[in-house]
């Protein structure tokens, strides 16, 4: 039978390749693209496909590949040429037309300076640049003696990785030029901010835009520093469904390469041209298990009964015009002479209810009675509700507002309204550790933004089907844990298959996603799921004991780092910041602090502006020494041992010998801000007022503008091989970066560093929208390391990028409220990160190897 098997395979295989040798090829023609304006400086390597029975009469249809070499290569896993060329053979395709187009390199035209890469930019960003390139500059070239049809529903964009979310973004913003979107392991993460789709798709159910979309993902890909692969494209999937896409969702074995995708290709793109292509229907996982009451819920025989005794009504001026009830748990044990622990739990009428399915004054008892909980304050507090709106049952018309919001509102209200009362009648420890907040629903995101506004006051949260969703920005918060500096929290999650999926997310994704960031970032976190059940307490209340006891557990676990999934060019925070390499002041008692900078003994500079006076921090004893008597607001170290300083109200640049304190006029008729100084004797400013980057010839003092526009140009910094030339802006929401050629002349202007922008603290969280950033980011002064990567100081702290404009995330401001002006990387083995802030210079030893 084996024998029979064999030669009936045989037969096969040889039939196929007597097939296969028959086929008429398509022809490949390759060329170089130089000629763009959307990405200026930019070449790209691309290929186009005519199939053998093309017939310039009759339009074909067409699809472009992004990283299109990949996919066009004969011993790739794609082998997309080949594929075509028997789809279209045997009738499974019209006649295609398929571009293949790499992403664009900058060349370096400076010696010993490397080229840079434009993918990132190109492909992770969510405007409509690069499908704006696609349909006014690169196919009508690319295409002008070819008939393409002009039917988007004919049309389709293709890629993998970042490719993938470029093909979906260019449909999203073009659906007029392209109908069909095939992406294989998107990158629907936030590298520049992908994370997002699932909300806008959602927010289009009404009137969902006219493009059907294939997604293959691996069940093994990517968890790193920029999310969770499968679990992004499973948000795609189920957004796609919601508002009513044709959609197909493959999951597949393998991670991330293009393996498993190559095996589909075929039939992604029988699919894709196929009118009547089904829809991928994810089934609803709703069950009604029933509620069982946890023995630690019920009062118990012979435990200590707390007391709860309801409050006035308050009256809350941070949410003016609310008022809400509010009660305070005191337990039995508590001592006035000890300090209590405590925890603050939102909806907190509903939640001590001992009627209820929480039942939460009756668990403090028992487990604080067992010892599993300290003697714990409770207050439980309800959202407000408009004194001049009637009442709709129980509903508070001010939940959602207070709840769903970013931003420290709700907090605020917490620790200058609410707990100055309680900790006017009780003992409460000041210890974060000993302070826990928590919630269902919106009051578990409430909990959490409460606890990462301010850890300093809640450590531990609790959270139950958490709304980690678009009601008011919610979405945004893993993203946004990845690349933030580790909190010192400690959360449980409780969340089910079951919960629900509606206009502004799934909740049952959207918590495995913030469960999936805080554990890579290190968290203590746990998440206890189950299949089934729906959004309500079934599943939380039952097992909020177990979670109060693993929440006021006293291990104190290491965190566990895993960055095996960050691939080689990624630059997570958890490989940059040390763990118990605190901030520490280098100098203090100062008046106003700016312009450090460093020499290459890492010894670091900076001005003290109200005194008048540039000091020296010396690498080997970290002594203070004032060298010269000068007001700078940036300053660089020349190849020639002198300090090069900007002296605005002056209006020129100076010179300071750092040995003597001489100081020299290097050029005048100038507003600097900032600078760097070239090897090959230039300097480079930032005039802010005047939005403008002029070059300055430091042998004979000669100035010329070579950059307008930019929205209040602040720091500048070059790259390590001098090729690049970044800009931070402080009107703007992101940084530039400029190609330096030899002479001084820049040119490749491009946005390619996305600052976090800061949260308006006056605006108006508004529903189903993003929280209310500030326009401007106050992108502040500026520094590179050795490994090219980009500091930016802003409102919220020390911004990293890595070497092509990456976003790495977010150091913490050492001193929130002082003004963080710059920084610089110094010290002995220049591996420390020095910024000014207000009064005080503080250093921070990274981990900043290439």
């Amino acid at each position: 039978m084996l024998r029979v098997l064999s030669v009936l395979t045989l037969l096969a295989s040889t039939s196929l390749w007597s097939v296969a040798s028959e086929l008429r090829t398509g022809n490949l023609t390759k060329g170089v693209f130089r000629q763009s304006q959307a990405f200026p400086g930019t070449h790209r390597d691309y290929a186009v496909y005519v199939p053998a029975n093309y017939d310039s009469g009759s339009p074909a249809n067409l699809i472009v590949f992004m990283d299109g070499m990949n996919y066009a290569r004969t011993s790739g896993p794609y082998r997309a040429t080949s594929v075509l060329d028997e789809l279209i053979a045997d009738g499974s395709l019209p006649p295609t037309i398929a571009v293949f187009v790499n992403p664009g390199t900058i060349a370096a035209t400076k010696p010993d300076s490397a080229d840079r890469r434009n993918r990132s930019f190109e492909y992770d960003s969510m405007s409509d640049r690069y499908s704006s390139f696609l349909v006014d500059e690169f196919l009508p070239a690319v295409l002008a003696n070819l008939n393409v049809t002009d039917d988007p529903s004919r049309r389709a964009v293709a890629g993998a990785s970042s490719g993938g979310i470029c093909a979906f973004t260019a449909a999203w913003h073009r659906p007029d030029q392209f109908g069909n979107v095939l992406s294989h392991i998107g990158s629907f993460t936030n590298i520049r901010g992908g994370w997002a789709y699932p909300g806008l798709i959602r927010q289009t159910k009404d009137s969902p835009k006219p493009i059907k979309v294939y997604l293959q993902e691996g069940r093994d890909d990517l968890n790193n520093m920029h999310g969770n692969w499968p679990l992004a494209n499973q948000d795609m999937a189920a957004a796609l469904q919601f508002a009513g896409y044709t959609y197909r969702l493959e999951m597949t074995d393998g991670g991330h390469n293009g393996k498993a995708a190559g095996l589909a290709l075929p039939d992604a793109l029988k699919w894709l041209f196929d009118d009547k292509a089904p829809s991928t229907v994810l089934p609803p996982r709703q069950t009604q298990p029933g509620w069982k009451l946890h023995p630690d819920a019920a009062m118990q025989t012979g435990v200590p009964h707390g007391t709860v005794t309801s409050m006035p009504a308050f009256e809350s001026t941070i949410f003016p015009g609310t008022t809400r009830a509010w009660a305070v748990y005191v337990p039995a044990q508590y001592d006035a002479s000890e300090p209590a622990a405590l925890m603050v739990i939102q909806d907190g009428e509903r939640l001590r209810d001992i009627q209820g399915k929480w039942r939460i004054p009756n668990v403090m008892d028992n487990l604080i009675a067992r010892g599993d909980m300290p003697p714990t304050i409770g207050v439980f507090i309800d959202p407000g509700h408009h004194v001049d709106r009637p009442r709709i049952g129980k509903k508070s018309s001010n939940r959602s507002r207070e709840y769903d919001s970013l931003g420290d509102h709700y907090v605020r209200f917490l620790v200058d309204e609410i707990l100055p009362l309680v900790e006017s009648k009780y003992n409460i420890s000041k210890d974060p550790a000993m302070r826990a907040i928590g919630g269902s629903s919106s009051g578990a995101i409430c909990a959490f933004t409460a606890a990462w506004q301010r850890p300093d006051v809640f450590g531990k949260v609790y959270n139950s089907v958490g709304s980690y969703t678009n009601l008011r920005g919610g979405d945004a918060y893993p993203g946004l844990v990845r690349k933030t500096e580790p909190k010192p929290i400690r959360v449980y999650m409780a969340d089910t298959s079951g919960d629900v999926d509606n206009a502004f997310g799934s909740w049952p994704i959207a918590n495995q996603r913030m469960a999936s960031a805080l554990d890579y970032m290190g968290y203590d976190v746990r998440l206890d799921w189950a299949e089934g059940y729906s959004h309500g307490p079934d599943f939380g209340s039952p097992r909020f004991a177990e979670a109060m006891t693993w929440l006021w557990r006293e291990e104190a676990p290491k965190p566990t780092i895993n960055t095996s999934d960050d691939l080689r060019g990624d630059q997570t925070l958890l490989r940059i910041l040390i763990t118990d390499e605190p901030w520490r002041v280098a100098a203090d008692g100062l008046g106003f602090a700016d312009a450090p900078c460093s020499d290459e003994n890492g010894h670091v500079y900076f001005c003290d502006m109200r005194a008048s006076s540039v000091f020296r921090i010396d690498a080997s004893d970290a002594s203070v020494t004032p060298i010269a008597e000068a007001s700078v607001s940036g300053m660089m170290m020349g190849p020639d041992g002198r300090l090069y300083g900007c002296s605005g109200k002056a209006g020129h640049v100076i010179s300071i010998d750092p040995a003597t304190g001489e100081v020299q006029s290097v050029a005048t008729g100038v507003t600097p801000n900032d600078l760097v100084v070239t090897d090959d004797g230039f300097a480079f400013i930032t005039e802010t007022r005047s939005s403008q980057v002029t070059r300055i010839h430091l042998g004979t003092g000669e100035t010329h503008v070579v950059d307008t526009g930019i929205v209040r140009p602040n720091g500048i910094a070059l790259s390590p091989d001098g090729g690049t030339l970044a800009v931070s802006a402080s009107g703007d929401r992101v940084s530039w970066t400029f190609r330096v050629n030899a002479g001084g002349e820049l040119d490749a202007k491009m946005p390619t560093m996305p600052m976090r922008m800061p949260i308006d603290p006056d605006g108006e969280f508004q529903f189903n929208s993003p929280p209310p950033y500030l326009a401007a980011s106050r992108g502040d002064g500026m520094t590179v390391d050795r490994a090219g990567r980009y500091y930016v100081t802003s409102a919220v702290g020390v911004q990293v990028f890595d070497s092509t404009g990456r976003p790495c995330g977010v150091i913490a401001h050492p001193s929130p409220g002082s003004p963080l002006t710059s920084c610089t990387i110094g010290g002995p083995n220049h591996d420390e990160l020095f910024v000014t802030c207000g009064k005080t210079v503080y250093r921070r030893r990274l981990s900043v190897g290439p």
